[in-house]
């Protein structure tokens, strides 16, 4: 007997970006639990897989001649699904007539969907005005990554049996362990120098200004130490004049690009600053704690969540503490940060959290198609 099929819809998927990493886990979750997964998205950013359908209308910014939507071409590609898995498309509009356009397709469906939600349209002030996503039917199990947006649904009448909070998880254990000299020889650095890295895409959210402003603050209590900003960008959402501009002034040496696995960036660093001002979760600050490297973070409102979990890490407006940190680090607190997203964030548990959620489906919904021996 065939395992049943899940199709993963999507903007983009197989890239660097938030969705897409965590798309890549949730794929493997699905596998995990006896599904064979086909991907469809607008832009496929790897090595294509058996079965991975681009609908160019489909993209966050479609190429000439291909931005009117096609819905008839997603019906055809999501038919045989046993599960639609809707991976931010029907959350964030950032191509709003395609997010229309999916929103319709699954509707139509009838069958189950899960709406992975990254973000929601009143979370950014410029799709505030969106009012008609995401789509809602009783057939629709709706997945957030933090309690701020589940609770944003329930505020919006949604039944609050198909919203679910899952957060975003982690191979705390298995991992590569990362390069460190090999990747500061690539990058420029000497061995003597302070990286600080911010492992983020440079878009006005990730405040780039505020990371300035913290490292000139950091050099100012390390006269000692030469201090490096590292940014691994690239510019997005037509950001790349505003950050040139802001980069032109910036009080220590920069440096903007990416090597090739997140895991050398974190070694290669001293400390890893996350200035952001707005995330749907946060995930450089259990990355880094996987890393065993201190984080300075923002004031972004889910950060709360994650040090409710037990998650440690320095504040953007307390350069002092940071400086502190750097001359004399406790070892205990990286340990306690490793163990926290064992417990709490492990990607182990993400195939176990997804098989408990299919079920808030099953009533007054359709039974989800699980494998027995999953």
């Amino acid at each position: 007997m065939p395992n049943p099929l899940a199709v993963v819809v999507s903007f983009r998927l197989g890239g660097t970006d938030g969705v897409s990493v965590e798309a890549a886990k949730w794929d493997y979750a699905w596998r995990a639990l006896g599904f064979d997964v086909r991907r469809v998205a607008g832009e496929l950013d790897e090595r294509p897989q058996r079965g991975d359908v681009v609908l160019p209308w489909l993209a966050i910014d479609p190429p000439a001649g291909h931005t009117e939507p096609r819905p008839d071409e997603l019906a055809s590609a999501v038919d045989r699904a046993q599960l639609v898995v809707v991976e931010n498309a029907c959350s964030l509009p950032m191509n709003l007539a395609a997010s229309r356009a999916v929103a319709a397709v699954v509707s139509r469906r009838g069958g189950p969907v899960v709406l992975h939600h990254h973000d929601l349209p009143w979370q950014r002030d410029q799709y505030a005005g969106v009012t008609d996503l995401p789509p809602d039917s009783r057939t629709t199990l709706h997945v957030v990554i933090n309690e701020r947006s589940r609770a944003g649904l329930l505020d919006r009448g949604i039944d609050a049996q198909r919203v679910v909070h899952v957060p975003n998880c982690f191979d705390a254990d298995t991992g590569a362990a990362g390069e460190r000299d090999a990747t500061r020889h690539a990058m420029g650095f000497t061995h003597d120098e302070l990286v600080v890295l911010q492992p983020t895409r440079a878009i006005p959210r990730k405040n780039v200004p505020g990371a300035l402003r913290f490292v000139e603050e950091l050099q100012r209590r390390l006269p000692q130490r030469r201090i490096r900003y590292w940014l691994t960008g690239p510019a997005e959402d037509g950001y790349g004049s505003a950050l040139d501009a802001v980069l032109a002034g910036a009080p220590v040496p920069v440096k903007v690009g990416r090597v090739d696995r997140a895991v050398d960036a974190y070694a290669a660093a001293d400390l890893v600053l996350f200035p952001s001002t707005w995330e749907g979760f946060g995930n450089p600050l259990a990355e880094a704690a996987i890393a065993r490297r201190a984080v300075v973070a923002g004031p972004y409102p889910v950060r709360d969540e994650l040090a409710a979990l037990g998650l440690w890490f320095l504040s953007l407006d307390d350069p002092s503490a940071a400086a502190t940190w750097l001359r004399a680090p406790d070892p205990a607190r990286l340990d306690a940060n490793v163990a926290c997203v064992r417990r709490h964030l492990s990607v182990a548990s993400l195939p176990g959290r997804l098989r408990d959620a299919l079920t808030r489906l099953e009533q007054p919904g359709p039974h989800v198609a699980v494998p027995a021996d999953a």
